[in-house]
């Protein structure tokens, strides 16, 4: 037995269900509930005029999504960020689910993602629901639990992301088969949760999303289920509760999350000195994960038989992962990774 088998099975990890259909419903069963259907149409209507941004390299938009379901609508603002010239076919694009609303932010590094003839499209996440245990009042989330029944802000947020991508997909500018969505931290795990459910997403990236988003819980440190489902009640549902303290019981893990991907393409980074997410458990999960490309025969996860070092890039294939030496953080080093790794595959 090598030596990354040999962490894993010491990690007793379930084996992955046949189909991604059933990978999903065992997640939101016991992890992060439904995520709310489609809707009938999406329209955005201006909240400002557009400006040039990024030194006349591109344009900034501010507009208010309008979303029309079949007994009711909602509406949320998003930001965008576009280049101006674009190749032929469109420019690749990242949906971000972000902490803050400005263009550029500490995690939007504006310039970076332009000159690299990448656009963006930025959603605030609280914008969508409060991240705060408020009894779902806040937001979309009243009516949305009204209708739909038991979720969690996790979906929500989620599902925010797919009707970004709606109205990515009418973009003229935007090549429709290369657009990305990401987050980092607790918005990694939403990127996640969108990715895996909308297969329209070419690439799905997770930047230290840790417990409950890339890394396996069963031997993980830092952050675990019992921990976050007493302090983040809301990112779950009442059932994930029960696997506190009781990864070991639980008939999922979180390579479920990232298999659920395939055979699209998968980016996880971790950070050094990321304790509380555990990148040694958002390794492991992408290993445990490549099962599901292979099944699709997608080249999957080319990884080395031992742990990553810090600063290494690992995987030409479907899956890439990245150790990045440092904190818990969203950074321009990051982007430009992601950048790099997109571009072997996009271009």
């Amino acid at each position: 037995m090598n030596t990354t088998e040999k962490l894993l099975s010491e990690r007793k990890l379930p084996k992955l269900p046949e189909t991604r259909k059933e990978m999903l419903a065992i997640l939101e069963r016991e992890e992060y509930g439904p995520i709310p259907p489609a809707p009938q149409e999406v329209a955005a209507e201006a909240l400002e005029p557009e400006i040039d941004k990024c030194a006349g390299h591109a344009v900034y938009g501010h507009y208010m999504l309008r979303v029309c379901m079949p007994s009711f609508r909602v509406s949320f603002p998003i930001r965008t960020l576009l280049p101006k010239k674009y190749p032929e076919g469109g420019a690749p694009c990242f949906v971000l689910i972000n902490f803050r609303p400005e263009v550029p932010d500490w995690y939007l590094p504006a310039e970076e993602i332009i000159d690299r003839g990448y656009g963006v499209i930025s959603i605030y996440y609280n914008d969508i629901t409060n991240d705060k245990e408020d009894g779902y009042t806040t937001g979309i989330a009243p009516v949305m639990r009204a209708v739909y029944g038991e979720t969690s802000k996790i979906s929500l947020w989620a599902w925010a992301c797919s009707r970004a991508l709606d109205y990515a997909l009418t973009l003229p500018g935007i090549a429709k088969d290369k657009i990305a969505v990401i987050g980092h931290s607790r918005l990694g795990k939403t990127a996640l949760w969108a990715g895996a459910n909308d297969e329209r997403f070419a690439a799905v990236i997770s930047n230290d999303s840790g417990c409950s988003g890339a890394a396996i819980s069963r031997g993980k440190i830092g952050e675990s289920i019992a921990r976050i489902s007493t302090v983040f009640p809301y990112w779950s549902t009442d059932a994930y509760k029960a696997y506190a303290d009781r990864e070991y019981e639980a008939p999922f893990d979180q390579h479920f999350l990232l298999a659920s991907v395939a055979p699209r393409l998968l980016i996880v980074h971790s950070a050094s000195e990321d304790s509380w997410a555990d990148p040694v458990s958002e390794y492991l999960s992408c290993c445990a994960a490549e099962e599901a490309w292979k099944r699709a025969g997608k080249p999957g996860f080319d990884h080395p038989d031992r742990l990553p070092e810090i600063g290494e890039r690992i995987g030409t294939g479907s899956i890439n992962y990245c150790l990045r030496e440092g904190a818990h953080c969203l950074s321009r080093t990051d982007w430009v990774w992601y950048m790099d790794y997109l571009d072997t595959k996009f271009r």
